[in-house]
């Protein structure tokens, strides 16, 4: 497996070709996850270097469904994983778990494997952050772009429901990121 060529292929594209308005769903984010996913991994005790070597192909295409649509995105990632993969060196066995983790983080999330988990976890770990309000502005602002959420009322309902609705898959996110995320719930009932 050629990760790194792998990783810079298809960030370049990101770079380059996500659309603008994409103010949550940038590369910042693809960045984010990335870094967050090997975070945990190591926090997790995973030290399998395929499986580190998977979940870190996984967290850099994860959202590269953009790049084709904006609802339905993992699978659009997976067909883009599925095409770009096998010129990386990739098995068809690692590209099926590398698909597996991408769909895993559809919301709401449904992830089975360990390393599924941890992905679905990196993927939302800015909920129990202290920058959630920061990055929650960017998501309103994608989501208002796209006239897919209406006032500020609506939006921090939506918040709400997601927040009571999450749940962390891995240890060390139920210890490091639930409590702050309970604490930014409660902020937004506030609000209501």
């Amino acid at each position: 497996m050629q990760i790194e060529a792998a990783q810079k292929y298809i960030l370049s594209k990101l770079e380059q070709e996500l659309a603008p308005n994409l103010y949550y769903h940038g590369i910042h984010h693809t960045l984010d996850v990335v870094n967050v996913a090997l975070q945990i991994a190591e926090e997790e005790n995973v030290k399998d270097s395929e499986f580190l070597a998977l979940l870190k192909t996984a967290a850099t295409y994860h959202d590269s469904g953009f790049l084709m649509a904006y609802s339905g995105h993992e699978a659009e990632g997976c067909g883009i994983v599925r095409d770009v993969l096998p010129g990386f060196g990739y098995s068809q066995g690692h590209i099926e778990i590398i698909c597996g983790m991408i769909m895993s983080t559809k919301v709401p999330q449904s992830a089975a494997t360990d390393l599924e988990k941890i992905l679905c976890d990196a993927d939302l770990d800015y909920l129990g952050r202290d920058d959630f309000k920061s990055i929650g502005e960017t998501l309103y602002a994608e989501l208002s772009a796209r006239s897919l959420i209406g006032n500020r009322q609506d939006w921090n309902q939506l918040q709400i429901r997601f927040l009571e609705s999450h749940q962390y898959h891995t240890k060390r996110s139920r210890l490091l990121r639930e409590p702050q995320k309970q604490a930014h719930l409660n902020e937004l009932r506030e609000t209501v």
